[in-house]
């Protein structure tokens, strides 16, 4: 269903940007990228797709605010879910404006898979993208497979497209620390460090403790009580960044998500299942290693993508394959805990699995 939004009309009016593609305009940027590329020139297609929800939110409202600023101001909104048509899509690009004026198309997936039907309307609408018209199109995290489809390379190809990554933990009091300058609020690094501590994984919730501090103090330098006094514990905790402490040998992250996961009632059969998955990933890997095979490989075969291959690859090195064994034991045996077969309180033994990837960083 399209929502048609048709704001005051603006004096201004900008060329027609359908040359943009003939001039083989091509990109794409980082996030942090997009306010120098928007002065310089307005693209007829963005792309938006990643896995923190502020960002991608603060990005489109950018590209929307100068958008209108050049002159579009008719909004045509559509939400793909089960029952989308995609012949709305393609009808509104084929239609003049409804009020004659040049228009931003926003168009957001929230599964990011369109189907065999909407991957052709899509291919469809990036050959001739409508003239006098901005599309907007936001999409969740694309695994690998999605980004080599034929609609995706179809948006990628049409106009730019912006990964927006998620902010890395030890990025994130830095993060803060520029929202806070933003404000013109300022904190030390133990005050940022304990900010980024307590909403781990929900730079959501970081946006909105930051906004509170802003209502409750005046600019200048933060302290640390001020800000105890003020910030909830809101992560989010999940299991992967649990596995994630594990392989690393962060013990007190570990524990601190381990006590999240537990509080907000995550079942340990799932966390066991997860590290106990992550551990065979390890063994796979540091069993190829020891007969020389190359890394690339087998990361493949572990299916390790992305931003994890480092540090499972430094764990794979690190930790000797006796250890890692050792582990996979320990790991049937909170299965049995957990399943009432075995005496032993599971968490406890979770938390002793955790452990044992310290005591244990043995290369051999």
């Amino acid at each position: 269903m399209a929502f048609v939004d048709h704001p005051a009309i603006a004096d201004s009016q900008i060329g027609d940007l359908s040359a943009f593609n003939l001039r083989g305009a091509i990109m794409r940027i980082k996030l942090e990228q997009l306010h120098q590329q928007l002065q310089k020139q307005t693209a007829p297609l963005y792309t938006l797709f990643g896995s923190e929800p502020l960002l991608i939110l603060e990005a489109t409202d950018q590209i929307r605010a100068h958008a209108r600023q050049q002159g579009y101001t008719e909004r045509e909104l559509f939400t793909v879910d089960q029952h989308f048509d995609w012949a709305e899509l393609l009808n509104a690009g084929n239609n003049l404006s409804l009020f004659g004026d040049r228009r931003i198309m926003d168009l957001r997936i929230p599964s990011g898979k369109p189907g065999r039907e909407g991957g052709k309307a899509l291919e469809t609408y990036c050959t001739a993208l409508p003239p006098d018209t901005v599309t907007l199109i936001t999409l969740p995290r694309i695994d690998k497979q999605g980004q080599a489809s034929k609609w995706f390379k179809a948006l990628e190809t049409a106009g730019t497209l912006i990964a927006v990554y998620p902010i890395e933990r030890d990025q994130l009091p830095g993060w803060i620390g520029q929202r806070l300058a933003k404000q013109q609020q300022k904190a030390d690094a133990v005050t940022l460090q304990f900010l980024a501590d307590q909403v781990e994984g929900n730079l959501l919730a970081a946006h909105q403790e930051i906004q509170k501090l802003v209502l409750l103090y005046p600019t200048g330098n933060l302290t640390f009580e001020q800000v105890k006094d003020v910030v909830l514990n809101v992560a989010r905790y999940d299991v992967y960044q649990l596995s994630d402490a594990m392989i690393t040998g962060d013990i007190a992250r570990f524990m601190r998500v381990l006590t999240g996961l537990q509080g907000e009632g995550t079942a340990p059969l799932l966390i066991l299942a997860t590290l106990a998955e992550q551990i065979r990933q390890l063994i796979i890997i540091r069993k190829g290693l020891d007969s020389g095979q190359p890394p690339a490989q087998l990361l493949q075969a572990a299916r390790i993508w992305g931003d994890r291959q480092k540090p499972v690859m430094a764990a794979a090195q690190r930790i000797s394959i006796q250890a890692l064994l050792q582990g996979l034991t320990t790991a049937a045996e909170i299965d049995r805990m957990i399943k009432g077969v075995a005496q032993g309180d599971a968490w406890e033994g979770l938390l002793q699995l955790g452990l044992s990837f310290t005591r244990h960083k043995l290369s051999s």
